[in-house]
């Protein structure tokens, strides 16, 4: 609900916040109202100009809200004077009861002088709390025979909120044979009936399901539903019924259990067990009600069952059923309405509000030491209390009464610590009732010396040097502060005071010990990123109200020699020779090179000198210290050889010293040609054979010799091609067999033309050669077939050969075996 009303929060706050004005003439009282569910944090309203008080005394006066017997709801701003919410409020648990109206009671309590007013704040309900059945079904048996127009209780729903809120009327779903017929309670509760319209055929139709809806008053409205499931039952046609349909009793509390409340007697006409009544409670009956009394199911006698209380529950409603014993059983209704009457049952109670358990024994005449309330839960002059304490004539303190329920303890002689260190105050609070009852409360006031001295350190800065790349958690210097007061008001604690640096808490760099004041260093400084510090450090005492002073502290950073120089110019790639060439005809105090190295350090550390760490001839060149300036000392001769070379080193001045090298490389020529640049090339060097162009190298050259040989060996092949020429074999002799008269058979294709495969190409190598020598070549299989070939090499002169159309010849294979 809470959501539902969040988007009206500032409309309702505006409307409904109404300053209700004084109550009575001896008890003022301000009134407000409030909705409930109001977010944390909304404005009730200005107290201090409601009151007519002053906002800048709130908080020298104390100003401080006290809820009577709640939870704290609701808190002041000091600052503006406002009552703010600082927890949801939820009606329904403040108030349980079922009452219109809902108060919070608070005290706003005023210290120098104590002035209390009371507060009362109405919460206002809101509808929040949808309806909800105690039973999610209902069944009921209804005879056939049931007259139309007959009623039957049904579970009534139950609504949290209150007014409005509350349940408004009830809808049941379409039905032909019933209707629900809606009542009002003494509480203006909703109660329904369901209501027969025409007569039950139990033939036609055994069971009805409806659907009844309970509906509140709200904006918007919240719903809830139950089934009520109707069996028609056969003939048993008179309903138990009671001579009234109210019973009014009354009772007082702490009645002895068992006592007889009311015996109630239903009638029924019928006979045997049609009229044998059994009475029982209805649904409409709370459970706390039939905690409180039994009711006999035979005799209809009701008795007190647990303990009465009138300040918890003033009345009791009973909704009490009479039902036959039929096999279609019937009921009644009636009403038993229970007022309780109030006796002297409960003790005055004390309440200790506010207590100072210490005070200084230079506390003025008129301060409030305590403030107590008093409170007794019964009514009239039972509820009337009178306070007092032990020794009140010769005790230094005084009782002042500020409204019914509230008194303040006043200071009311000078107090001397050194004569009475303490004092234990008993309060007694008797009501008037009768016997009178009575309560006691003791506390116990200290009387204590003052805190009024502030923490001083010697001096109001400290400069403190930390050398650069310090141990992290190395203790920088111990801060001491004096506090002559004693005991706590004399124990001082030091902490840092929050600051940041570059988006660094400034916690993170620094620690203090809170004991001793000694101040660490977190983390290693470099001087190169920071310099410096400046923050504060507070020593506060013990005391009550505590007292404490600052002192800034001002750390500075120290270089340290941790950078090496670095070599800037002349430019040189890693781990080269610089190379320069100036010509042979150079005049003395020629400018050959300059050597710029800088450091990251500061001061004599950053300080970087040049000295010459070898040099092929010291009397050729000078090196400038402070500059690094390479120049000629003499003009060359024809002795002074053609390369010189120099290697310079950069040192700082730090302790120890650093330094850097750099090697130059002098060339002299006779002639030296003008550059149209003063750009220095620089040689593009490069691996050729690398690995990646190794492979390609490879790769290419591997690609290259194979097309070549290709080419060479199709080239060979086509120039190779023998003529066609028919020719006869020879006839066999012991080392081979030729077919005579016949020509070599064609294979798949010519043997120029082919690719042959496998053995093939060691024959056709053979045919070749052997054709070159003038001889025919003949393969033929070993017996068995497929054991081998063996080859013949037949002369051409040995038989006739014929010529032959045929453009290439074939190699046969011989098809016949061999002898």
């Amino acid at each position: 609900m809470a959501r539902i009303m969040s988007f009206k929060r500032s409309g309702w706050v505006a409307a409904l916040f109404v300053f209700c004005g004084m109550w009575g003439a001896a008890l003022s009282v301000t009134r407000y109202s409030i909705p409930e569910e109001m977010q944390e944090g909304s404005v009730v309203a200005n107290l201090a100009t409601d009151l007519g008080l002053d906002v800048r005394s709130l908080v020298r006066r104390k100003a401080k809200l006290d809820i009577i017997h709640s939870k704290k709801y609701l808190d002041i701003n000091k600052e503006t004077g406002d009552l703010y919410i600082i927890e949801r409020i939820d009606r329904e648990n403040i108030c349980t009861s079922k009452t219109t109206s809902c108060f919070l009671k608070m005290d706003v309590i005023f210290e120098n002088p104590i002035r209390i007013f009371n507060v009362e704040l109405e919460i206002m309900d809101i509808n929040d709390n949808a309806p909800i059945f105690r039973r999610e079904t209902m069944q009921l048996d209804i005879s056939e025979s049931t007259a139309p127009g007959e009623r039957f209780s049904l579970t009534n729903a139950v609504d949290a909120d209150v007014g409005a809120n509350s349940i408004k009327t009830y809808y049941l779903s379409e039905s032909k044979s019933f209707t629900i017929d809606i009542q009002t309670g003494s509480g203006g509760s909703k109660y329904v009936d369901l209501v027969l319209n025409s007569h039950l055929d139990r033939e036609e139709q055994g069971i009805h399901n409806l659907i009844l809806t309970a509906v509140d008053g709200g904006v918007p409205a919240r719903s809830g539903t139950a089934s009520i499931i109707i069996r028609v039952l056969d003939i048993n046609d008179n309903a138990p019924f009671f001579n009234q349909e109210v019973y009014a009793v009354n009772i007082k509390e702490n009645s002895p259990i068992g006592t007889v409340v009311i015996k109630l007697n239903a009638t029924d006409f019928d006979e045997g067990t049609n009229a044998e009544i059994t009475y029982s409670y209805t649904l409409y009956t709370s459970e706390k009600t039939q905690e409180m009394f039994s009711l006999n199911p035979n005799t209809g006698e009701i008795k007190v069952k647990g303990v009465i209380d009138f300040e918890e529950s003033q009345s009791f409603e009973m909704h009490i059923q009479a039902k036959d014993k039929g096999p279609n059983a019937l009921s009644g209704e009636c009403r038993v309405m229970v007022s309780v009457t109030d006796m002297n049952d409960n003790h005055p109670e004390i309440t200790v509000k506010s207590f100072k358990s210490t005070v200084k024994e230079d506390v003025t005449v008129g301060t409030i030491i305590a403030v107590i309330s008093t409170r007794d839960r019964d009514s009239g002059r039972n509820g009337e209390v009178e306070l007092t304490f032990n020794q009140q004539a010769h005790l230094p303190f005084v009782l002042n009464k500020s409204s019914d329920e509230f008194f303040a303890l006043l200071v009311s002689k000078p107090l001397d610590r050194e004569m009475t260190p303490r004092y234990d105050i008993t309060f007694k609070v008797t009501d008037r009732g009768t016997p009178p009852l009575s309560d006691n409360e003791t506390i116990t006031l200290e009387i204590l010396d003052v805190n009024d001295n502030v923490p001083v350190f010697p001096q109001s800065l400290y400069t403190i040097h930390v050398m650069e790349n310090n141990v992290p958690g190395a203790l920088l210097t111990t801060l001491t502060a004096f506090d002559p007061d004693l005991h706590e008001n004399q124990y001082l604690v030091y902490f840092i005071m929050e600051k940041e640096i570059l988006n660094t808490s400034i916690s993170m760099l620094f620690s203090i010990n809170p004991e001793n004041g000694n101040l660490y260093a977190l983390k290693t400084f470099d001087f190169e990123r920071e310099r410096e510090f400046l923050f504060h450090i507070e020593a506060r005492d013990s005391g009550v109200p505590a007292l404490s002073s600052n002192v800034t502290i001002h750390i500075v950073i120290l270089d340290q020699n941790d950078n090496t120089p670095a070599i800037v110019a002349p430019w040189r790639a890693q781990g080269s020779v610089i190379e320069e060439v100036i010509p042979r005809s150079t005049d003395k105090g020629h400018l050959v090179a300059k050597v710029i190295a800088i450091d990251s350090d500061s001061e004599q550390n950053a300080r970087v000198t040049y000295q010459l760490l070898q040099i092929s001839d010291p009397t050729l060149f000078s090196l400038d210290q402070y500059n690094g300036e390479i120049r000629t000392t003499r003009m060359f001769s024809y002795r002074d050889p053609r390369h010189q070379r120099l290697v310079v080193v950069a040192k700082d001045n730090g302790e120890p010293s650093l330094s850097a090298t750099v090697t130059i490389k002098i060339t002299t020529v006779e002639h030296m040609v003008t550059s149209f640049s003063e750009t220095t090339e620089e040689p593009f060097e490069y691996d050729m054979f690398s690995d990646l162009n190794l492979y390609l190298v490879i790769g290419l050259g591997s690609v290259s010799f194979l097309l070549l040989i290709t080419i060479l060996v199709i080239i060979v092949i086509k120039c190779q091609k023998p003529k066609p020429k028919p020719m006869k074999m020879p006839p066999p002799n012991r080392n081979s067999y030729v077919s005579r008269n016949s020509y070599v058979s064609q294979r798949s294709s010519t043997i120029a033309d082919s690719t042959l495969i496998s053995s093939d190409a060691y024959w056709y190598s053979l045919f070749l050669a052997e054709t070159r020598k003038g001889k025919v070549v003949v393969r033929q299989p070993i017996v068995p077939k497929g054991a081998g070939y063996f080859v013949s090499s037949i002369p051409r002169s040995i038989g006739p050969t014929e010529t032959s159309d045929s453009r290439a010849s074939t190699l046969q294979e011989s098809s016949s075996d061999l002898p």
